[in-house]
């Protein structure tokens, strides 16, 4: 028997999707997100592998069963494995995700399947060689492409790809990601660029809306599937002579929040109720010992009370966040 999410807020969304950030280091330099590469910050350091499942139990015991563990890069962190087979081990969670750059997949597919993970999503802009290199600082889209087709042969779960929608550099490629999922049970989800607090002008350059791709594929046959319980943002399509399917997220779009579902923990062990939230709430002192359990679950109900109905992105409000790998995207 599932069990229902005491995660609820004040407008009755409830939240049995977290989305835990275990590094904010990436060895890609994405114009998007890093474009002059990871700087290291004086501070703490990042969650251990047991502050992030006292973390995940916690959120568990009041009902979230979906977990994605995010970056900067998740994979750069030694411990990676460890973490996968800790969060398997946790009793009620039934599906374990990661969100990687693939630099790394070909030769850990396997063995990050054999450790639980059950589903996987590859950041990949451009299948154009010399775009992916522009976009994110490397030309390695051969190595990821091969651990994608490793993901398949080990029979994931799911397999997905992560595209930001930039104009001028990939908001042409549609047709090369439709011929990608011709004959791949892959999804491919564009992302609208979003505002942060720093890249107004980057912003101002490369935005464009995921309404241009929606009109296209329902002109060209694609249907828009019904979303699946524990599903991300995304608003999938699908076609008949397609294996895979064509994703949007588009956060400017109308009514964006209403089906919020997610909750995200910084690598620093932060709760941001929002990815555009001005500040994170500290977790990190309810993660030193086992004993602290009723007490974490006590305040994470208390600060879904004071999470606002919306972002308020079309308003400028970007938040306090100047980088999306700072809080996993």
């Amino acid at each position: 028997m599932v069990q229902e999410t005491l995660l609820k807020d004040a407008f009755g969304r409830s939240f049995e999707y977290l989305r835990l950030s275990i590094t904010e280091v990436c060895n890609f330099r994405c114009t998007y997100c890093l474009p002059d590469g990871y700087q290291k910050q004086k501070g703490p350091g990042f969650l251990s592998v047991e502050e992030a499942v006292r973390l995940a139990r916690g959120f568990v015991a009041l009902g979230t069963w979906k977990i994605r563990l995010t970056g900067g890069e998740p994979s750069v962190r030694r411990d990676f494995i460890e973490f996968i087979e800790a969060m398997r081990a946790i009793p009620g969670v039934r599906r374990l995700a990661t969100t990687t750059n693939g630099y790394r997949l070909e030769k850990n597919a396997k063995a990050w399947r054999d450790a639980g993970l059950d589903a996987i999503n590859v950041s990949v802009d451009s299948f154009r060689p010399e775009v992916f290199h522009k976009v994110t600082g490397h030309d390695r889209l051969r190595e990821v492409e091969a651990g994608i087709e490793a993901c398949l042969d080990e029979g994931y779960d799911a397999v997905k790809i992560n595209a930001v929608l930039l104009k001028g550099v990939n908001d042409q490629d549609l047709s090369l990601f439709q011929d990608y999922v011709r004959n791949r049970p892959v999804s491919v989800r564009f992302i609208e660029l979003m505002r942060t607090g720093d890249n107004a002008e980057y912003f101002d350059r490369y935005h464009v809306s995921a309404d241009i791709l929606a009109q296209n594929l329902e002109q060209e046959g694609w249907v828009r599937k019904t979303r699946a319980a524990g599903a991300g943002p995304a608003i999938e399509y699908v076609h008949s002579d397609y294996a895979g399917a064509i994703g949007l997220i588009a956060p400017y779009s109308k009514d964006f929040c209403k089906t919020c579902n997610r909750l995200r923990v910084s690598a620093l062990g932060k709760l941001h109720l929002c990815l555009f939230t001005e500040f994170g709430m500290d977790l990190r002192p309810f993660l030193q010992a086992d004993e602290q359990l009723e007490e974490l679950k006590v305040f994470l109900c208390k600060a879904l009370q004071t999470k606002a109905q919306s972002h308020y992105l079309d308003e400028g409000v970007t938040g306090g966040n100047h980088r999306f790998a700072d809080i996993g995207g």
